[in-house]
Parts: C-alpha cells; sequence; structure tokens
C-alpha cells in the first residue's frame, strides 16, 4: 500500500501544476515573452487530438501561437468524425505534413500557390489516423522531412529515428518553404520549451 501511495505521489510531482495556459510550462520558466508573431504566406492547419490538449508536453499549439496564419482544429471530442473538407482552398497549394510510404520530399516540390500546410498533432497512433480516416483529404499530397532526428534531448520518447515534436517538424518545414531564417525562429522557440521542460525534470540546470 505504501508503495503504490508513493508511485502515486510521485506521477502527482511530474506533473506541471498551473501551467502557464499559453506555453503550458511552469509560470517560473513561462516562454511566452519569447514567442514571436510570423506573419507568413505559408498557412498552417494544425489537427490535434482532444487528448494532447491536456499534454503540457505539447508543441503544436505553441506554434500556431507562433504564426498568425494558423488555425486549428480539434479531433477525438466526439465520436463524429471531424470533417476537414473546408481545408481544402482554392488559393493555397494544400500538402499533408505526414511519413507515408508515397509521400514527396518537401525539398522537392514546386508550388505554384501559397502553400497550406496540413500537420497533426499528437502520438503515433493518433497522428496516423489522419492519414486514414479523412477521405476529403485522400487526394491531398503528402510530404515529408528526410533525415533522422539526432538530437540529444527530446520532450518526449521517440519510437522512430524521424520522430521529432511537432514544433520541431514545423520548423524544419517551414524552414524549407519559407527559408532558413524563418526556420531557426521557429527552432529557437522549440529550444526554449525543451529546456525549459528539462529544467524542470532536473536534467538541466
Amino acid at each position: 500500500m505504501a508503495e503504490k501511495l508513493l508511485k502515486t505521489f510521485v506521477q502527482r510531482k511530474r506533473k506541471t501544476v498551473d501551467p502557464c495556459p499559453v506555453c503550458f510550462l511552469h509560470r517560473e520558466r513561462c516562454i511566452c515573452a519569447f514567442i514571436p508573431k510570423l506573419d507568413l504566406k505559408t498557412r498552417l492547419s494544425l489537427i490535434i487530438h482532444a487528448k494532447e490538449l491536456k499534454r503540457t508536453t505539447n508543441t503544436g499549439r505553441l506554434a500556431t501561437q507562433a504564426l498568425i496564419n494558423s488555425e486549428i482544429h480539434v479531433r477525438g471530442k466526439t465520436t463524429e468524425r471531424l470533417d476537414l473538407s473546408s481545408l481544402l482552398m482554392p488559393e493555397y497549394e494544400t500538402y499533408v505534413l505526414f511519413p507515408a510510404d508515397e509521400a514527396l520530399d518537401l525539398e522537392t516540390i514546386k508550388p505554384q500557390k501559397p502553400i497550406q500546410l496540413i500537420v497533426t498533432d499528437g502520438n503515433w497512433r493518433q497522428a496516423s489516423k489522419l492519414n486514414t480516416r479523412h477521405p476529403e483529404l485522400n487526394h491531398v499530397p503528402r510530404v515529408k522531412i528526410s533525415g533522422a532526428n539526432t538530437a540529444q534531448h527530446h520532450l518526449r520518447k521517440e519510437h522512430f529515428s524521424e520522430g521529432m515534436a511537432t514544433l520541431e517538424a514545423i520548423a524544419l518545414a517551414f524552414g524549407i518553404i519559407e527559408g532558413k531564417e524563418v526556420g531557426d525562429v521557429l527552432r529557437e522557440l522549440y529550444n526554449k520549451k525543451l529546456q525549459a521542460t528539462l529544467k524542470g525534470r532536473g536534467i538541466l540546470s
């Protein structure tokens, strides 16, 4: 019984109490002052699972705070499938960022219009459902970012060599589409989130 109580206490202790509602970090480590406001031609549409909204390690919502031309769609709130047909806007050339077998390397595409990048946010099981359960997006090309993630630290355990946090992937993608400077700004935001989280875990001083 004592061991069970101790385990419960440790689990609760690890959770962020009263986190900042924007960056989801402990208020003493809040990074909101460092969130840029980038007004870009490229549009981000983030498809986030409802369960992901509660996780303080989430970085997708942080990306939407930094990117003015972005929006969030929440799936998994009900048993009814979310219809994403409204995302198919004629003024954008739309792509889904997902490492499917047939996905194109993002660096190889040559868009004729501004890009809309649809990014799914959640664990691998949740994220992969966007690729299979939304027939309205079946015809939308899939794109991927090549290369393994060799970072020393991660916000969560990655199950694949190319796995990365959502904001990491968005930073790389926007760096390709909008240029290195934009990618570097978003990458720096992710690094601040990572470092603050690791400090909270006692991994960094």
